[in-house]
């Protein structure tokens, strides 16, 4: 199962004295925040859970599957994440 952003909204109404409203407010804001951490090459650690981090990835030499044709595919930026200690125990865990 797949938590969406829509079950997050619910949780907090659920959790917290909260409005649908204003919880899918603070979700929003949330995740704008981080999106813009993020676009701006910014790290983004929430402790207990993790850090994104943002990682240029230079040009490369890649193939097209089916011509067998090869072509140099653009730098880019990737987004990784590496889960906390905490996070990680909590998973393997069951």
């Amino acid at each position: 199962m797949t938590l969406t952003k829509a079950d997050l909204v619910h949780k907090i109404y659920q959790t917290h004295d909260l409005s649908k409203t204003e919880a899918t407010e603070t979700i929003e804001a949330f995740l704008r925040i981080s999106k813009d951490c993020l676009a701006g090459g910014e790290d983004l650690l929430i402790s207990g859970f993790g850090k994104f981090n943002v990682k240029d990835k230079k040009p490369r030499r890649g193939r097209n599957p089916q011509t067998g044709e090869e072509l140099m595919l653009d730098s880019r930026r990737v987004i990784t994440f590496k889960p906390s200690g905490l996070l990680r125990n909590r998973v393997n865990a069951g």
